[in-house]
């Protein structure tokens, strides 16, 4: 399909302006398509030509200011409009479309557990072709109004207000101008909660099947949700600009969740039907602040092309931590982001795809370069960059700049430059200076200290910058206690600016046994400790009393380890001393994640993994023998997570499955059931008859899932074949029982069965690609490389791969970030 490229965009946008569209959707036509009649109402300010855009099944009929066009006009996903005339236009099309299996356009899902069926969109980013005919582009926002006919017994849900009409017939308030990707429509026998705050309708949905779980956490999901509109409303003096509030959680569904104006699409993974950690819930509940901060910043004001995709990201991604932190009980969100979320921006930072936060647009040439910049750089570095912009710049003058870009731009489109002189319209500060340095600029800066003893006038510190940023960090100093030498006292804690322009910082005092650049991790810099830091980091991280302080110590520590400065056995020694003790769960969780997926699967080589899963095992059974008092669940459901995946031998795990109980608890749920069969499954420990007596008990969607994942995970040559030819060879897998395939395929254990599969990868993943488009590419790059073939062959036949073929864009950028993090284990390796 032809992709819209920035110049066409510009053109049109010149060309024409567009009023209106009214579309009727008939979702009652059969299994595999649906009808679509689009009017679109658009006025063209001069004579000349364009195009609009569908990918139909069948274009049945297409009608210009009455006059009927040729349907075999239609090349590829364009339909040319010529000899258009100055003045008042309306396009009618009728089509039918196809539904999808793979989370684009219209998404069909028939339920397991009960058979029932629902359909859903995601119009992002070009994917509204899928549905209806369209000017697809961000900047030619227009009034939608929508009818849905829908099977009995289904509702329909959309951007606005829908009214059943009777006999299937729905019909949705027409919406205030928005961008074609926003458009949203979910239809189904759904389970509903409903309520109304603040005088608006809201609404959460699920499957039916679901209900029980949905209506278990509904309190607290409606709870959060009107907290961050009520926070939100203090904030943004734009009112919330639509009519209602829905919150969807779907089947399926590729990303974490949608910004659609008034229909919120997340995936249904967020209705818990196991048991969960507070950590997670946290996580949930920062999702729904990001999405609706999104209605704002995204919703009401769009960016004008997608090179300012980090305008809607980078806002959303920092107010809705933020947020959370502001306005509900989850008061320690920058803990999560700090461990977890930030380092998918510097590990994203450091590889040969790496962008500036705002690339040039130039750099975004076209609708296939933009959805590679989905990335931690537009979502993690960008709110990062936001965060340090606010500790520079201070909250209040900061809110008064978007509050003057709402007012300018309210159902409109901005570029960073109408951004940045809204800021600056708020502060003397040189905002246009520090965009520049921070926003066009990629890379990530390294803080190393030098620290002097303590003399007369006190203790130097002084910090060397491999860099350019401009930097604003907190610095904390801490001894260890007088009375208690494992434990660690603050003793100072002070703001410095980076660069540094008159010497050393002194500060009054013997030196600190810790001096921690970036205390309170206001800023986006990788940092290292000074030698005798680190040694007291060793023996009293988790003494520090701060966990966003611990957070930027172990982030230190992983950072080294990733760039070859620390042994990753140390790094596993440091998690064997402190996780035992240490008391926040996201950070016991960041750190036993780098510890499994990097270290043990990929910085340590064969003859050393077992060792590394042994001190793994160590760690969880001593935080499960910690928490038998029953005051941690979340911790002791980590430890026993991944006890579980770290296990070496079944016998221990095989009489929890068979008891159906961990002892002292938990009862196994069926995420537990399915994770430890899984691994008995990767062990050699169960067979097919046991995964499909495991899928008779959980016949949900889950279940295929787990069962998908395990019967890939066998050690056995034809189950591996099996997979291989069903990922690779039938195009029938829904994306997330792809993804469950791929998951289960390559297993550390097993490289040597699997390892002629390595080189058919880069074949067959290219030719999927091409068949199955950017969905599947990107799912098979990153679910079904071979991650743990960490050898130079593979990065062999990787590069080949890259320099011989025309790759799909979404499966190139993938193969180039494995590919790179492949050449970094093995430097690790080396080292």
């Amino acid at each position: 399909m032809s992709v819209l490229t920035r110049d066409e965009a510009q053109t049109r946008a010149q060309l024409i302006d567009v009023h209106r569209y009214t579309v009727a959707l008939d979702l009652t036509t059969g299994d595999e398509t649906f009808e679509s009649r689009a009017a679109i109402q658009f006025t063209a300010r001069a004579a000349g030509d364009t195009f609009v855009e569908l990918k139909p099944a069948l274009l049945r009929s297409v009608t210009l200011d009455g006059q009927p066009l040729d349907p075999h006009t239609l090349d590829q996903n364009r339909l040319a409009l010529t000899g258009l005339t100055e003045g008042e236009h309306e396009l009618r099309v009728d089509a039918t479309m196809r539904y999808s299996r793979t989370g684009e356009g219209m998404h069909r899902f028939t339920d397991p557990t009960d058979g029932e069926t629902y359909v859903y969109t995601q119009m992002f980013l070009e994917d509204v072709q899928r549905v209806f005919a369209v000017f697809d582009q961000p900047d030619l926002k227009a009034v939608f109004a929508l009818s849905v006919t829908a099977p009995e017994g289904w509702t329909v849900l959309g951007n606005g207000i829908a009214t059943d009409e009777g006999d299937g017939h729905w019909s949705i308030a027409p919406t205030p101008p928005i961008s074609t990707y926003l458009v949203a429509v979910a239809a189904g026998p759904w389970h509903s909660v409903r309520t109304e705050h603040a005088g608006l309708p809201f609404g959460i949905h699920c499957r039916r099947s679901l209900a029980p779980h949905l209506d278990a956490d509904a309190d607290e999901i409606l709870t959060i949700t009107r907290a961050c509109y009520d926070r939100y409303h203090e904030k943004f003096k734009e009112p919330y600009p639509f009519d209602s509030y829905d919150q969807a959680f779907v089947p399926e569904f590729n990303a974490g969740a949608m910004e659609n104006p008034g229909l919120v699409t997340f995936r249904d993974e967020f209705v818990y039907r196991s048991a969960v950690t507070d950590t997670e819930r946290q996580t949930r509940a920062m999702v729904i602040a990001h999405e609706m901060a999104h209605m704002w910043f995204g919703d009401l004001v769009t960016l004008t092309w997608w090179d300012d995709i980090w305008l809607n990201e980078s806002f959303a991604e920092y107010m809705g931590y933020q947020t959370l932190t502001e306005a509900t009980r989850h008061t320690d969100t920058w803990v999560a982001f700090g461990i977890d979320r930030k380092s998918w921006g510097y590990d994203a930072d450091q590889r040969p795809s790496t962008h500036p936060v705002a690339p040039d647009p130039d750099a975004v040439p076209d609708t296939a370069s933009a959805m590679l910049n989905f990335d931690g750089i537009s979502y993690a570095k960008g709110a990062s960059a936001l965060r340090q912009l606010v500790a520079w710049l201070g909250e209040k003058d900061f809110l008064a700049g978007i509050n003057t870009h709402f007012a300018r731009h309210k159902f409109g489109n901005a570029t960073l430059a109408d951004f940045i002189d809204s800021l600056a319209a708020s502060t003397d500060r040189d905002v246009h200076r520090w965009a520049e340095r921070w926003l066009r600029t990629s890379g990530v800066d390294t803080l190393t200290p030098t620290i002097g003893n303590g003399s007369e006038a006190g203790w130097t510190l002084d910090i060397a910058q491999r860099g350019n940023r401009p930097h604003r960090i907190a610095v904390g100093a801490y001894d260890r206690d007088l009375v208690d030498p494992g434990q660690l006292t603050p003793r100072d804690r002070f703001e410095i600016d980076i660069p540094k322009q008159d010497g050393p910082t002194v500060r009054p005092g013997r030196r600190p046994d810790l001096v921690v650049l970036n205390d309170g991790d206001l800023t986006y810099a990788k940092v290292r400790l000074d030698e005798r830091s680190w040694a007291t980091a060793l023996d009293s991280l988790s003494a520090i009393p701060d966990p966003l302080t611990r957070a930027v110590v172990w982030n230190a520590a992983r950072d080294m380890v990733r760039d070859g400065e620390l042994a990753p056995t140390a790094y596993l020694d440091a998690a064997r001393t402190h996780l035992p003790r240490e008391s926040d769960l996201a950070v016991v969780q960041g750190v036993l994640a780098f510890a499994a997926t990097q270290i043990a699967d990929r910085y340590l080589g064969p003859d050393d993994r077992p060792a590394a899963l042994a001190t793994l095992t160590s760690i969880c059974r001593a935080l499960i023998r910690r928490t038998e008092d029953g005051n941690a669940p979340g911790l002791r459901l980590t430890a026993v997570r991944h006890f579980i995946s770290a296990a070496t031998q079944p016998d221990g795990i095989q009489d929890w499955l068979n008891s159906d109980s961990v002892p002292g608890g938990p009862e196994l749920d069926p995420e537990l059931r399915w994770r430890i069969l899984y691994r008995l499954a990767v062990l050699g420990a169960v067979d097919d008859d046991a995964i499909a007596a495991e899928l008779t008990r959980d016949p949900s969607a889950t279940g295929r899932e787990g069962a998908a994942r395990c019967r890939a995970a066998l050690p056995d040559g034809d189950a591996k074949a099996a997979a291989w030819d069903r990922m690779f060879r039938t195009d029938d897998l829904s994306n997330y029982l792809f993804t469950a395939t791929a998951q289960g395929f390559w297993q550390p254990e097993q490289a040597d069965l699997v390892r002629r599969y390595v080189p058919r990868f880069y074949t067959d993943a290219v030719e999927l690609a091409d068949r199955r488009g950017p969905a599947i590419a990107e799912c098979a790059g990153r679910y079904a490389f071979p991650i743990h073939a960490a050898d130079e062959e593979s990065l062999r036949l990787g590069e080949e791969c890259l320099s011989a073929a025309d790759l799909l864009p979404a499966l190139r950028r993938k193969l180039v970030d494995q590919l790179d993090d492949l050449r970094r284990a093995l430097r690790v390796r080396e080292g």
